[in-house]
């Protein structure tokens, strides 16, 4: 039968969460009196069978932990063969800024090839899965449509389908998996920042997220023709799968999960990872998102705002070693406050009241949104900075979004892997 004639299935194999583990260590979520979250690279003895004898790459950074062991050394202390890594944007090692030209490498620990999949080189190609049997992909996500993180996960699972690699995701919690929130994409915008039609919140981990691409035919038309359908949650070695996720233990789309280690530079604590929803907008105006300070996203200003305001003076350091209004004094808003509470403020939603603030105490309303329009990329429409610029209210924004949002929660709803929060 040719593969033209054939139905259109990807082949999903989910793990039940009731399999055993062999590590011990896990994630807490912030209520007490709730069990522990375990991610799923830390259910060993689930996944380790399916990697035996076999020729494996691995996509990770600085969050790929089993405990406090780092996974490409908990692979190698079990005799996985590990060929190749596979790096996103800031690095295997998660140091470079954000944009920073990332090249292959040698990982100095384990002297394993690193190949960069960022700038040029999103896509792994024919010959980078050439040499290797399966890929391994692990990586901590904070559940928000611009970060870069879930823009590798599509090109990967493509590359994988294209050339019939299997492709394991061992699934971790969203941080900002507890709400869905803001515009659509609309795909006249797509780039690196926002490849689907997702809104900026999306509440969905990696491995669900990656089942919503697959499910939904948003791959390539190589990769949506592929196949092959089966669907088990007692998996083998001999059980043959191209996307299968390795669920995390004890984890709800209402979860309190608070990340161990730092995803990327410029979020630094979980403050700024739940803000950055809402404040990573300034990153399309010229106002300082707060790189280079000790508070990024939670800190944003500029030195033409109020003198009343806020001030502070960003300064180049390991994770910003450049970018705007450095050694400028700015004015603008330091939102302080324990991940709780801010948390708590945000109420679920996306915060327009800052950006809405700022552009109305801006002098040079003409000059505030970048003239590249980046703005747009980060929206995915041209609407938002037309609303801003025309004085829209934020409740009337926010209704703008409504149709898209309902439409994109029934997609959702098809994929989950966890209990939802509502």
């Amino acid at each position: 039968m040719q593969l033209s004639t054939m139905k259109r299935f990807i082949l999903l194999v989910f793990i039940a969460s009731t399999s055993l583990t062999s590590c011990s260590q896990s994630r807490p979520i912030a209520a007490s009196g709730h069990s522990l979250i375990q991610p799923g690279a830390e259910r060993i003895a689930v996944y380790l069978p399916l990697l035996k004898n076999k020729k494996i790459a691995v996509f990770a950074n600085q969050t790929s932990m089993v405990g406090n062991t780092h996974l490409v050394d908990t692979l190698l202390a079990n005799d996985i063969k590990i060929i190749k890594i596979f790096g996103p944007e800031h690095g295997f090692r998660g140091a470079a800024d954000a944009g920073e030209k990332v090249g292959n490498d040698i990982d100095k620990k384990t002297g394993i090839p690193i190949i960069s999949l960022y700038g040029n080189h999103k896509k792994p190609t024919p010959e980078d899965l050439d040499d290797i049997d399966m890929v391994v992909f692990d990586i901590q996500d904070v559940g928000v449509r611009f970060y870069t993180f879930i823009s590798s996960l599509e090109y990967v699972l493509e590359a994988c389908l294209e050339n019939h690699k299997p492709l394991l995701i061992l699934d971790r919690p969203n941080p900002n998996g507890f709400y869905v929130d803001g515009p659509v994409l609309d795909k006249n915008f797509q780039s690196f920042v926002g490849r689907q039609p997702i809104p900026i919140v999306y509440g969905l981990t990696m491995g669900e997220y990656a089942l919503m691409m697959a499910g939904e035919n948003w791959l390539s038309d190589k990769a949506n023709t592929i196949n092959a359908y089966n669907k088990t949650t007692t998996p083998t070695p001999d059980t043959p799968f191209h996307v299968q996720v390795i669920k995390c233990n004890n984890y709800t789309h209402s979860s309190k999960y608070m990340l161990p280690v730092m995803p990327s530079p410029n979020l630094k604590d979980m403050q700024s990872i739940y803000l950055y929803p809402s404040t990573c907008f300034f990153e399309g105006t010229v106002l300082s998102e707060g790189r280079g300070t000790d508070h990024p996203f939670q800190i944003f200003g500029h030195p033409t705002l109020p003198k009343n305001l806020y001030s502070f003076t960003p300064m180049p350091n390991a994770g910003a070693k450049s970018s705007k209004c450095f050694y400028q004094k700015c004015y603008g808003w330091f939102i302080e406050g324990s991940p709780g509470k801010i948390r708590n403020e945000l109420a679920g939603k996306i915060q327009l009241k800052y950006l809405l603030e700022a552009y109305k105490l801006f002098p040079g309303k003409d000059s505030f949104f970048l003239k590249n329009n980046f703005i747009n990329k980060l929206a995915g429409n041209d609407i938002l900075q037309q609303q801003v610029k025309e004085g829209k209210s934020e409740a009337a924004i926010r209704e703008s979004w409504q149709p898209g949002l309902e439409h994109y929660k029934a997609i959702r709803k098809k994929y989950l892997l966890y209990s939802d929060f509502e």
